[in-house]
């Protein structure tokens, strides 16, 4: 046995047991991923896969155990690789991180700046989409550590920790009747017009059940993942914004809009980074984390990352 049969099968399963789209991501023929994984078969003596005629149908229950053991071990090659990468270039290399837009473009570039001030050797390749893209890309080690406030936690192969809190703001135009209204309520949201998140991005969860618990239908004409596009939608008049208040902090302030907290109408959200359990960290990607909030240090991702403990609150 040996790699190539390892990733033909943990390819194979990624795509859904389609060995043309497992040969196509992996640089090689279908009819050869086929012969490595009958071979790997007979070696081990079992089925990894159950088959209807040349088809692969399913992964049998050996297989299921051949699974775990093969991502344990291709795992622990790429933790080999880093290992490799860390001592002998101690302060160089590429951070990969894996981020959503409003992360990307609100929170991370002072971090990033900072990183680079304390390794400038390192280059920083930035990935954004939505949060279940982001898990993908730490699953498939395309990076090293992700950032985002839905979904990472639902995964049982990530490591997650807290890294801030924040909340939804109102974003309106600066001559809004609800400008000077002293406490808006989501009755006072559930009869206007609203821009805001895309249902998978930037605590839209939070929001829709908000409205849902009080038994209003919220009236959205229009959904981005991009705060920038839905506070220009604002100001052309298609209604009010909600967005994350990190879209309104600092140099992100607009002079033609006007914002108003909504943490007591829809709670706080969490924003938390996430590590593949199990994965090797360079020196740089724990600083990295480190700059990202105080809460994080070296010894609590080192902890975390041993499985010392599996709470973490702010």
């Amino acid at each position: 046995m040996n790699l190539h049969q390892f990733r033909f099968v943990q390819e194979a399963v990624r795509r859904n047991l389609n060995l043309t789209e497992a040969a196509k991501a992996l640089h090689t023929s279908q009819p050869g991923v086929s012969k490595s994984i009958i071979e790997l078969e007979d070696e081990l003596g079992i089925q990894i896969f159950a088959r209807h005629g040349k088809r692969i149908r399913r992964v049998t229950e050996p297989g299921q155990h051949v699974l775990k053991s093969i991502d344990i071990i291709l795992r622990e090659v790429n933790n080999l690789r880093r290992i490799g990468q860390q001592f002998s270039a101690q302060d160089s290399g590429t951070l990969s991180i894996a981020t959503t837009h409003t992360q990307a473009r609100y929170v991370l570039p002072v971090p990033v700046a900072k990183l680079r001030q304390t390794y400038p050797k390192v280059a920083i390749s930035l990935h954004q989409g939505s949060p279940d893209q982001v898990a993908q890309m730490l699953l498939t080690d395309v990076a090293d550590i992700g950032m985002a406030t839905e979904s990472l936690s639902q995964y049982d192969e990530l490591i997650t920790l807290p890294c801030y809190e924040w909340q939804h703001v109102l974003v309106l135009p600066v001559s809004h009747a609800l400008v000077d209204k002293e406490r808006i309520g989501l009755e006072d949201l559930a009869d206007l017009p609203l821009v805001t998140y895309h249902p998978s991005f930037t605590g839209r969860t939070r929001i829709d059940n908000a409205f849902a618990a009080r038994e209003l239908q919220p009236n959205i004409v229009l959904e981005a993942i991009d705060s920038d596009v839905i506070k220009t939608y604002v100001k052309l008049g298609m209604g009010v914004g909600i967005v994350a208040e990190m879209a309104l902090q600092n140099d992100s302030r607009d002079p033609d809009l006007v914002a108003r907290p909504l943490g007591h109408l829809l709670g706080t959200n969490v924003a938390r980074v996430a590590f593949k359990r199990g994965a090797y960290l360079r020196n740089y990607v724990l600083k990295f984390a480190e700059l990202l909030s105080d809460r994080l240090s070296k010894d609590l991702i080192l902890k975390a990352m041993e499985g010392h403990g599996n709470s973490y609150q702010l």
